[in-house]
């Protein structure tokens, strides 16, 4: 079963989000058997590259609400945060452009460390004092390598602004097609969604419903085989040899 989630690493609830659907995929019985793609959505595509501003400015112009009004919803986040054992900086951190880190997870995913990267971007963004925006691409290709992908490939990745472009802009229009306005945006095996970062237990039903709802192999009627049986195939033991 595959489990796609569309986030963005500008967006607290995405990281709130993955914590709560990771407690529910750790007990579900069949986590081995379920495979986790990130998508790309950016909450600010416009946005400039080097347009860098406070969290708490932003969200005071963005939403049209005093600081005060801003630093409270950052301080109910921190307490989400720290209900899931993730650590949260309410004060102080940066809001910015994330299409490069876009591009750098979609490289990460052909390397099999998407989700290592993510979660390092993540707690960069959210936990730590350093920005992820201002300190330019070398900041990337230090997270990048902490995630186990090369430093001279991120940094040829980040180099090249079409590198994986194409890849951001598909994830988004599909987000768009699937009617998510909003992330996080959890899709099962392209039948069930799930918007928001609800909790655990929310993600353990859909877990459970989607894979119960899962169709067995149904073999088709093959009719009269003639001298080879039920079918020629391969198989652990070598291949069927016709004997005429």
């Amino acid at each position: 079963m595959r489990v796609e989630i569309w986030s963005d690493i500008a967006c607290p609830w995405c990281y709130v989000g993955k914590a709560r659907f990771e407690k529910a995929l750790a007990a579900f019985p069949h986590r081995d058997e379920v495979e986790v793609v990130h998508r790309s959505f950016e909450l600010d595509p416009g946005r400039a590259k080097n347009d860098v501003q406070p969290v708490l400015a932003m969200l005071a112009k963005k939403y049209g609400m005093s600081e005060a009004q801003a630093r409270a919803g950052e301080d109910n986040l921190g307490a989400q945060a720290a209900a899931e054992g993730l650590d949260y900086r309410t004060r102080d951190r940066d809001h910015g452009n994330t299409f490069d880190m876009h591009r750098l997870l979609h490289f990460a995913k052909e390397r099999g460390r998407q989700d290592e990267l993510i979660q390092i971007l993540y707690r960069a963004n959210f936990a730590e004092e350093r920005s992820v925006f201002t300190e330019g691409a070398e900041r990337l290709v230090e997270l990048a390598v902490e995630a186990g992908l090369d430093a001279d490939a991120a940094r040829e990745v980040l180099a090249d602004p079409a590198a994986y472009a194409d890849e951001v802009r598909a994830d988004e229009r599909e987000a768009a097609e699937l009617g998510a306005n909003g992330v996080p945006f959890f899709v099962l095996d392209r039948k069930y969604g799930v918007s928001g970062a609800q909790p655990a237990e929310v993600f353990t039903r859909a877990l459970d419903q989607a894979w119960g709802e899962r169709s067995p192999l149904r073999l088709l009627d093959q009719g009269d085989q003639g001298d080879l049986g039920d079918g020629a195939a391969c198989g652990p033991d070598g291949c069927a040899v016709p004997q005429h």
